[in-house]
């Protein structure tokens, strides 16, 4: 670890480039193939349960949108992520057991287009 000056007078410790702040190698922070700021990041999670990203990507997908581009404005204003991110993380999050138990009417409709467009190919 190296030590690095943040505000003045305050020292802090840094673990080296691309080290989460906080996350002490191995511990319960961290996981192993946990991909940052992906389902595997579960940032204000409860144990057990999904992430505040996590739940906040599924609640964006449960609404309905007014037309084309509405979607990704909110997912860029509310999120903070590009379209092809959030779209990343909501394949990821139809996949993980933790989103089928949170809302499984969302992720069953998602998985059953995710499977259509899939046969269609």
């Amino acid at each position: 670890m190296t030590s690095e000056l943040g505000e003045p007078g305050e020292l802090r410790e840094s673990g080296g480039p691309g080290e989460r702040e906080g996350a002490v190698p191995g511990g319960p922070g961290e996981r192993e193939g946990a991909v940052p700021g992906g389902p595997g990041e579960r940032e204000g999670a409860v144990p057990g349960g999904l992430g505040e990203r996590e739940r906040a990507v599924l609640a964006l997908e449960r609404r309905s949108w007014p037309g084309p581009g509405a979607k990704e404005r909110a997912v860029r204003e509310q999120l903070g992520l590009s379209a092809t991110r959030y779209y990343q993380l909501l394949n990821a999050l139809l996949d993980d057991p933790r989103a089928l138990a949170h809302d499984p009417v969302t992720v069953n409709r998602l998985r059953r287009v995710r499977e259509e467009k899939a046969r269609r190919r």
